[in-house]
């Protein structure tokens, strides 16, 4: 018997990107190929990128790289570039230049026609570079198992973004907002509760949004919250990401009431000075998202606050700065996800002149890390002795007889046990705190 093919798919940036990985996986199982665990084994490579940063962008290209090596050996092997980065203006053919050992360039726009662009790929001696422009609407995709068992998924509840926050390239590269019908979207979540899936985590690049471009549906975010709470089997519903200007009240209240969304609210607040947040096109200002957190801490006191912030952005002064410093030590965020503002070739910051030196922005970036390290560990010291109800994940990579696993306020939960819990709701003491996790004990 002749051995299937095998393939893999190396995967960076947002949980957008990991979810047309296994997309394209659900293609290449269809096409009769099987998941290899390690790159270099594999006959068939797509590498999924992302340019959200100049560095993911160099992590994408220096695997693509290390791929030619491989390639050197076994000339048939087939390697493919994908997602955000080739979907730049002009961006792809300069990629088929610098690496013309790849056989596929492929723009995000192109995941319905991946099987058919992999085969006209497979024997060519030069790249096929095909970046398809916006589609009308949706198309609909498979969806295969990941490789693993699966307790938690990702579904695409839409794609694009028609806001122009000016620091950021994904309406460019992902195209303007699409929803996928609602029936459709509880059809899917329905089959994967089937297959053991016992969490879902909706996924777009503004969720809020949702429904707003099929007004004949008459469904909004809260209202498919409200479908998926209805679902047999399913006992968690994440999502990501929020706009903090499309947060709703609506919102708000139905996850308050709700017994499967989880408590966990995300929204990127980026700067805490009004300056900054004008030039960044960002539709608020301050005092608006203190009006938001304040909504959001009254409904649900106990609910975890997760935040984005961009330190560095062109003009930002150290006031600016102390003021973003300001705001979370007064919000004590559980957690912040901090970039330093990095320029994206097409956006309209790219080009503003008054750039902040890379050592400036390291330094600020320094400095508010540690605070919002000393804040997060301080948050979590204060929940040592509860006892929580955690999903668990399966075994810690690093240490298998830990098991690993989320709250329902989305904290990383880890504690011994064995693998049989996988899948389990499993009540949990917390017994010692770090600053990105918990460690604890099983309750009786």
């Amino acid at each position: 018997m002749a051995l299937r093919p095998t393939a893999h798919i190396v995967t960076y940036g947002c949980q957008m990107n990991a979810n047309d990985s296994e997309v394209m996986l659900a293609y290449l199982e269809e096409m009769g190929y099987e998941w290899c665990p390690e790159p270099e084994d594999a006959d068939l490579v797509m590498v999924n990128s992302c340019c959200v940063r100049k560095s993911a962008e160099d992590r994408a290209m220096g695997r693509v790289g290390e791929l030619k090596r491989v390639k050197d050996q076994r000339p048939t092997m087939f390697i493919g570039l994908t997602g955000c980065m080739p979907q730049q203006p002009g961006r792809a053919e300069e990629i088929a230049r610098q690496a013309p050992h790849l056989n596929l360039v492929m723009g995000t726009h192109n995941l319905a026609r991946f099987p058919e662009l992999a085969l006209l790929a497979k024997d060519r001696a030069t790249p096929l570079v095909e970046i398809a422009p916006e589609p009308d609407q949706l198309p609909a995709f498979p969806r295969g198992q990941a490789p693993g068992e699966r307790v938690s998924a990702w579904v695409t509840i839409l794609r694009g973004c028609d806001k122009r926050c000016t620091y950021c390239i994904v309406p460019y590269v992902r195209g303007r907002e699409m929803s996928r019908p609602v029936d459709e979207i509880v059809a899917e979540v329905r089959t994967l509760v089937s297959q053991g899936v016992r969490e879902v985590s909706l996924l777009g690049q503004n969720v809020n949004a949702y429904g707003k471009d099929r007004p004949a549906d008459g469904v909004t975010f809260s209202g498919l919250l409200r479908r998926l709470e209805e679902v047999d089997g399913l006992w968690r519903i994440r999502y990501t990401t929020s706009h903090p200007r499309d947060f709703t009240q609506e919102m708000i209240d139905t996850i308050a009431a709700s017994k499967k969304v989880s408590d966990h609210f995300h929204l990127p607040v980026q700067s805490g000075a009004n300056a900054m947040l004008k030039r960044m096109a960002r539709g608020y200002l301050i005092d608006r998202y203190l009006d938001l957190v304040r909504r959001v801490r009254a409904a649900i006191p106990e609910a975890t606050l997760t935040t984005d912030l961009i330190v560095g952005f062109p003009g930002e002064r150290e006031s600016d700065f102390l003021e973003t410093l300001q705001l979370v030590e007064e919000l004590r965020f559980d957690r912040s996800y901090m970039f330093m503002y990095s320029p994206r070739r097409g956006t309209p910051a790219a080009d503003f002149p008054d750039q902040v030196p890379l050592s400036v922005k390291q330094e600020r970036l320094a400095r508010l890390m540690e605070a919002q390290d000393r804040i997060s560990l301080e948050k979590n010291q204060r929940l040592v002795g509860r006892t929580v109800e955690v999903l668990v994940e399966g075994p810690s990579p690093k240490r298998p007889e830990v098991l690993t696993g989320r709250s329902r306020d989305n904290r990383t939960v880890l504690f011994p046990g064995e693998p049989s819990l996988t899948g389990s709701l499993v009540p949990v003491r917390l017994v010692d705190a770090h600053t990105w996790t918990m460690l604890g004990e099983r309750a009786s």
